[in-house]
């Protein structure tokens, strides 16, 4: 039975065109970054569905390709409207419903840490939306974010692309001779997710000093 509902869900994401997948992929990620929506739909989500349709190598590079592409290009957004419109966005109702405390954090982090606060802050919560906003108003060099966030987008992509295309292989390899294939599907799945909640734990509990006052 499970096997049957996850054959149809990947047969689902598989018959849409690869390019549409791709580009609604790109697309949401770079609305994560760049205008805050990753705050209430997170983009990994639309990310990992568009990765079970991947059946092969070169499929899952140029998914990792404009997905790194579509992060980079928010984050640059994010920038962008944060030299030019930071202050008052901060000040308006949609700075006020972001919280202070969270801007606040967002700015020491980065004053203390630098470069390496935009390269973690893409696997932290909330801070990746607010980092790039504080980046741009704080009168940080392009260059230097773009060398800081664009490895820290290829390794973001990789993670979420892999375990994702991962589980969805090994499940078309066990479907027709095993009927735990979808135990191990969603094994899989719930195995990964659990990591990278747990390093993002991990990673925000030893840079919570770096936040304070």
């Amino acid at each position: 039975m499970l096997n049957e509902v996850l054959s149809t869900i990947l047969d689902v994401v598989q018959s849409v065109a690869p390019w549409l997948r791709i580009l609604i992929a790109s697309i949401a990620i770079m609305l994560e970054t760049s205008v805050l929506i990753g705050l209430i739909v997170p983009g990994d989500t639309i990310v990992i569905v568009a990765a079970t349709g991947v059946t092969s190598v070169p499929e899952a590079l140029i998914l990792g390709a404009f997905v790194v592409a579509g992060a980079f290009a928010g984050e640059s957004i994010g920038y962008a409207i944060g030299r030019w419109a930071g202050p008052w966005l901060r000040e308006s109702r949609l700075g006020r419903w972001i919280g202070r405390r969270n801007w606040d954090r967002a700015e020491t982090y980065l004053q203390r840490r630098g470069g390496i606060a935009i390269f973690l802050s893409r696997f932290l919560p909330v801070l990746h939306s607010v980092v790039p906003l504080t980046v741009g108003m704080s009168g940080y060099p392009y260059r230097k974010f773009v060398a800081w966030t664009i490895p820290a987008c290829v390794l973001w992509s990789a993670i979420y692309i892999s375990i994702a295309a991962g589980a969805a292989e090994t499940y078309r390899e066990l479907a027709g001779s095993a009927h735990w294939a979808g135990y191990a599907f969603i094994g899989i799945i719930v195995a990964g997710l659990l990591l990278v909640f747990a390093g993002k734990k991990l990673l925000g509990w030893f840079e919570r000093r770096h936040m304070k006052d």
